[in-house]
């Protein structure tokens, strides 16, 4: 191995150390808030709590341009390093808050980790040639697990600090937190070395002048909904498990990090198939299966009643008697279908059908030929499996973390000397997902009283990339081989 790509694999491991920390700061408040409201320690409302999981990422998304700028401009070992010292200033002081809005600011503050992605990107792709940075920047892109870290790790970190100290206990958290990003941040300064990219002498108008395509504003919207949504479910099927499928914090944080791990993992793999097979069929397929899955993810558990078939006099009489499961009128006997009363019923992976009838007549009652003796009704029952439920949490996921490596292998093919800027821009557009994620899914959740109403949203954006995608393709087809178009059409 050349000293050369030995070096940019250090910076490689450097980087994606450091991103993995950042991540799992960035989604702390999604299992810290769930803690502190379960146990009572602060009384955030649902809408509070959603506000609370978003605000970090807010930070993180919108300066992820600026700080891409400043990665192009200065290079990323001094920007990655200055990031992981300040941010662990607002953990350390996240213990003193008392209030709701000490708590928000603070999260506001620490959320600049977020931004750790622009930097890692930019960073990364110039220590690799073309035709690695696919695979180089899906490695990177690993770094995502560590919302699965703190989903696996932290209710398991709460639970043992507040054993002697409920009230306190969760404060050494942050702490353990913002020791973490100390020691990196000093790792940072000793062993990586600085590089910038060639356009880094760039006045700022001509840096930003990529901004003014229209492909970079496409890839956001990509990058909305494979890494915006995953941050936002990182931190909400935390309090989704717990309040469908009555798990306990850790049991919940344990299947989050089931969603979360195996996408942050699987990206590197998304890059090498986007090396191998293009990006363009790569995400295809990812668009594709978000539409099926969150299809599939969006129907709650419900009990469905409907009309079923009910009984008719075959003639005109009288009732002469009524019991639960009979009705004579004048000498013919009509069997009524009674409703069973089983409590041992086991929940099934599929919709399970229940009828029964029940009498509409009483004894003495003149009735006439057709007249309907007993009303028939149908229970349909949907359980939503939490096995299944699970696993398609985890391949939607898995799907999302493939297409967010196809999303950023498009960037340093089109725009090689300002993959800081447009993937701080991409970054940004994508990381709003994680922010307003869980604002419109605790809205969504007030106004609906469904739990899987967030995932009716994902289908509508899963279906508009498509579409989107597809036509913008279809477009740039039509324009390179105008004549093989205009024949198919004549025909």
């Amino acid at each position: 191995m050349s000293a050369k790509l030995l070096q940019s694999h250090k910076i490689l491991f450097l980087n994606t150390l450091a991103f993995t920390v950042c991540f799992a700061c960035w989604t702390l408040n999604g299992v810290l808030v769930t803690y502190l409201v379960d146990k009572g320690i602060f009384n955030f409302s649902v809408v509070e709590s959603g506000w609370l999981l978003g605000i970090p990422v807010l930070t993180g998304s919108l300066l992820r341009l600026p700080i891409g700028i400043l990665t192009d401009k200065f290079g990323g070992k001094y920007v990655f390093a200055g990031l992981l010292l300040f941010c662990s200033i607002p953990l350390f002081l996240l213990p003193m808050a008392k209030s709701f809005w000490v708590f928000a600011l603070l999260s506001f503050l620490f959320g600049f980790v977020g931004t750790s992605f622009s930097i890692g990107v930019g960073y990364t792709s110039v220590w690799y040639p073309k035709e690695w940075q696919g695979r180089a920047l899906g490695i990177f892109g690993m770094g995502n697990a560590g919302a699965a870290l703190t989903t696996f790790f932290a209710p398991t970190l709460l639970n043992y600090f507040s054993k002697n100290d409920p009230d306190n206990g969760w404060k050494m958290l942050p702490i353990t937190y913002a020791t973490v990003l100390v020691v990196i941040g000093i790792l940072f300064l000793l062993f990586a070395k600085n590089k910038k990219p060639q356009g880094s002498a760039k006045n700022m108008k001509q840096m930003l002048s990529p901004l003014k395509k229209g492909r970079v504003w496409r890839f956001g919207l990509y990058y909305l909904l494979v890494f915006g949504f995953f941050v936002a479910y990182s931190q909400w099927l935390v309090p989704n498990f717990m309040n469908v499928y009555g798990t306990t914090l850790v049991v919940a944080g344990m299947f989050a990090s089931y969603f979360s791990l195996p996408s942050g993992v699987i990206r590197a793999f998304g890059g090498y198939l986007s090396d191998k097979f293009g990006a363009r069929k790569v995400m295809y397929w990812v668009l594709g299966s978000s539409v099926a899955l969150s299809f599939l993810l969006m129907f709650p558990k419900m009990d469905i009643y409907t009309d079923g078939q009910g009984i008719s006099s075959n003639k005109k009489g009288i009732v002469s008697k009524v019991t639960s499961n009979s009705v004579t009128v004048d000498n013919k006997d009509y069997v009524i279908k009674e409703k069973e009363n089983r409590v041992d019923k086991k929940k099934g992976i599929f919709p399970t059908k229940e009828t029964w009838q029940e009498i509409v007549v009483k004894e003495n009652q003149h009735v006439n030929k057709k007249d309907l003796l007993a009303k028939g009704i149908t229970k349909i029952s949907f359980d939503a499996n939490m096995s299944v439920y699970l696993v398609l949490v985890i391949c939607i996921g898995i799907s999302w973390g493939i297409g967010k490596a196809a999303v950023y292998k498009h960037i340093p093919e089109y725009f090689p000397n300002e993959v800081g800027v447009v993937g701080g821009m991409v970054g940004l557009i994508g990381g709003l997902g994680g922010f307003i994620g869980p604002i419109i899914f605790g809205y969504f959740l007030n106004y609906t009283g469904l739990w899987t109403s967030s995932w009716i949203l994902i289908f509508i954006i899963s279906v508009t990339c498509l579409i989107c995608m597809h036509r913008v393709i279809l477009k740039m087809n039509r324009e390179k081989m105008p004549e093989i178009y205009n024949d198919i059409e004549k025909k």
